[in-house]
């Protein structure tokens, strides 16, 4: 299969990753940019992937409220102070606090679910599958597709991203990591919602 000079480009523009290891991950992938990404990602190539250890001492406080009801603190860190206080970075952490006021998420990130908690929906949703007459073989698939979708809705960066569902939070970020050349984690944040 040909790959084009325009789909490579495009794919390495995403990943931060060479050339020629981006064609091949193409041709590998039949020339899908998802599979492609994808694909990167395992061989650990991605430069997001190699961001992602470094230390991030450095960011932003970023707050958002909304009509005088909902309010937003939330901490996102970058490397540098030359990125914290870069306007692209600015509008990122605006963008963050913003979904967390509309999308209530829980968690900064699924670490910060306690096991306790996961195991309680991994036995309510087992019981609900039982329930509805699933068989036993496929009750595990069915209770890690409800705790992927449980993590969709309570971790922040599984959400999709209120302005665009076609990526979630961690895609945004990932985009921005990439595009400044940092690592970017969101630490901690708080929603305050009046009367609550």
């Amino acid at each position: 299969m040909s790959i084009s000079a325009e789909l490579v480009r495009k794919l390495r523009e995403m990943t931060g990753v060479g050339i020629m290891e981006c064609k091949r991950a193409l041709e590998e992938a039949k020339g899908d940019l998802e599979t492609a990404v994808s694909v990167l990602r395992k061989r650990g190539l991605s430069a997001g992937a190699k961001k992602a250890g470094r230390e991030t001492k450095e960011g932003v406080i970023g707050t958002y409220v909304h009509n005088d009801k909902i309010g937003v603190m939330v901490e996102v860190n970058c490397e540098t102070d030359f990125v914290a206080r870069n306007a692209e970075f600015q509008n990122l952490v605006h963008d963050i606090a913003l979904h967390i006021a509309a999308a209530d998420p829980r968690y900064a990130r699924r670490e910060d679910i306690a096991e306790e908690t996961l195991e309680k929906e991994r036995e309510i949703f087992r019981e609900q599958a039982r329930a509805s007459g699933k068989p036993e073989g496929i009750l595990d698939k069915i209770v890690e597709g409800r705790i992927a979708k449980f993590y969709a809705e309570t971790c922040l960066p599984d959400q999709p991203f209120i302005r665009d569902d076609k990526i979630t939070v961690r895609d945004l970020i990932a985009e921005h990591i990439h595009k400044m050349g940092e690592n970017i984690q969101v630490r901690r944040f708080i929603r305050y919602k009046l009367g609550e």
